[in-house]
């Protein structure tokens, strides 16, 4: 599975962060600015001694800014104060969650199942999720569980890896899906991450289940620049991105349906503390939006961001109005 689209952060900012409540570190202006170190450090307490006070998790990429946002905003219409902490990854925010001191983050079902198998089970452990969202997050919520985590119910919005050639290329062959791109028995050159040859969603996997002749991979990296670019310009045939990538027009290229369900479900869902975040209003509040959030919602949500340049708060307010949310 190619992981979720983080920030790396330096070690000794990451124990700081961790065991001192220091400041996280961000990705700049798209990103909400960092809480102070008193909030990410009282969130338990608050909660404990009833002043509702909630602290949302954003990684350090445009989408979870955006989610982090809109979580923030639906929580203070239900009654709580919140503000949002950048921290830069999972290996960062999740013990974080664990603790209590940050309160909920937005989550993706299948990547973070495998993140507490792995915690739990070791790095060999036998994967636990599948393109089957119940099971996915059935499996998830028994992993939280243990952990102190309680998983929300998951809604129709997915950010997954998936495949996009150039709307000529597609024409040219009469492709829609990946299995359509198999059928067409044509060598591709496959624009992706470095680690794209050993990971079983990657290479292996497009040959495996659909028989695509994958001939070399170009290490131009997932949903890069320079991955949407060489398959625009022909040099390479397939690209490597996800399914809420809000720049595909800009190169010209479309997105081949997995009809064979290759990639796991990786359904956007709120993950919280169960100690510190189990007021019922909260789950509510936060179901709400789960319910309404679509796979498009989130793509124009990313455009309105990474293209237009626009504030992921201000994006998010407008959202949740035109929701009535």
């Amino acid at each position: 599975m190619i992981n979720r689209r983080v920030r790396a952060c330096g070690t000794a900012l990451a124990a700081a962060l961790l065991l001192t409540a220091a400041a996280g570190c961000g990705s700049g202006g798209k990103d909400q600015p960092a809480a102070g170190g008193a909030a990410l450090a009282t969130g338990a307490a608050a909660a404990a001694t009833g002043d509702q006070d909630l602290v949302v998790g954003s990684a350090g990429f445009t989408e979870s800014a955006i989610l982090a946002a809109m979580y923030a905003k639906v929580l203070d219409k239900a009654g709580f104060h919140t503000t949002v902490k950048t921290l830069a990854n999972r290996e960062l925010y999740e013990p974080a969650l664990e603790k209590g001191q940050i309160d909920v983050v937005p989550e993706y079902a299948a990547t973070l199942a495998e993140f507490l198998n792995t915690k739990a089970n070791g790095a060999g452990a036998k994967p636990v999720a599948s393109s089957d969202v119940t099971a996915t997050v059935a499996a998830l919520t028994e992993l939280a569980d243990q952990r102190g985590l309680k998983v929300l119910p998951a809604g129709k919005a997915v950010d997954q890896n998936a495949f996009a050639v150039s709307k000529d290329f597609a024409e040219q062959h009469h492709l829609k899906t990946l299995s359509d791109l198999g059928a067409a028995k044509v060598k591709i050159t496959l624009a992706a991450g470095d680690e794209c040859p050993d990971r079983p969603y990657c290479e292996p996997g497009l040959k495996k289940t659909y028989g695509i002749d994958v001939v070399s991979v170009d290490p131009k990296g997932v949903g890069t620049t320079q991955s949407k670019q060489a398959v625009q310009d022909g040099t390479d045939q397939l690209v490597l991105t996800t399914t809420t990538d809000a720049t595909l027009d800009q190169f010209d290229l479309v997105l081949l349906t997995d009809d064979k369900h290759l990639q796991n479900a990786d359904n956007v869902l709120p993950v919280l503390n169960a100690q510190d975040a189990a007021d019922p209003k909260a789950a509510a509040a936060l179901g709400k939006l789960t319910a309404v959030l679509t796979t498009a919602d989130l793509t124009e949500l990313n455009k309105k961001v990474d293209a237009e340049r626009q504030k992921p708060e201000d994006v998010a307010a407008d959202y949740l109005d035109t929701k009535g949310l």
